[in-house]
């Protein structure tokens, strides 16, 4: 199974993952902007796929990681899968996009049983989830996604770029305190739920909060 993964949550981010492929990965992409994402995403599919000799009706399914994120980056993502599965007629599924990160951390040396994701929310917030860890599975979540304060999550070992911005606040791990999201980890995360019978997402996102800009109300008539 051919898989497009697709998630800009934090930084813009895809990649091809392939039940057949060497560690499951064909191809990938990352930037480090987080605030780039409408300008960069598109491009950086077309020549990800043009790099591994892929067109788009060779893809057998998209995933989009739904957030939790900001508003305008991770609507940026979800429009764009949306978009690709419809001209190419692909099915179109989501998984949280913190996922990724629990995968990067159960597939390390850091793993430990119980830990929390951590990622940046802005306005001095994280957004965050509880996960565990055993002996061959995937990371179960056990609680969240949330948004709220460092100084009110859980005492657990901490991982993720917001962990590492509240360090002081919380059990930081040092070798993941710079780390998000990333499309790779959740199209492996995707296809091993998909080989074990599981489903997946919609692409709804997951907002969390509202969005900054608002419609203004009505004029109040001048006197």
């Amino acid at each position: 199974m051919l898989i497009l993964t697709i998630d800009t949550s934090a930084v813009a981010s895809a990649a091809l993952v392939s039940d057949d492929a060497p560690e499951s990965v064909l191809a990938s992409f990352s930037t480090e902007d987080t605030r780039s994402h409408a300008e960069v995403l598109a491009p950086g599919i077309n020549a990800m796929l043009a790099g591994a000799g892929v067109a788009g009706q060779d893809v057998d399914a998209l995933v989009v990681g739904v957030g939790p994120g900001p508003f305008t980056g991770l609507r940026s993502g979800i429009a764009t899968a949306r978009t690709l599965a419809f001209v190419w007629g692909k099915p179109l599924h989501g998984l949280m996009s913190l996922d990724a990160v629990a995968l990067e951390v159960a597939e390390s040396t850091a793993a430990v049983p119980e830990f929390l994701v951590v990622t940046d929310a802005r306005r001095k917030e994280v957004y965050w989830a509880r996960y565990s860890l055993s002996d061959g599975q995937l990371p179960l979540l056990e609680d969240g996604p949330h948004v709220g304060f460092a100084g009110d999550l859980p005492d657990l070992p901490a991982f993720g770029a917001g962990a590492g911005l509240y360090a002081a606040a919380l059990q930081a791990h040092p070798e993941f305190s710079n780390e998000q999201p990333d499309a790779l980890y959740l199209g492996q995360f995707a296809l091993a739920r998909l080989a074990s019978g599981h489903t997946l997402l919609d692409s709804t996102p997951l907002y969390l909060r509202e969005s900054d800009a608002q419609v203004p109300g009505p004029r109040k008539r001048a006197l």
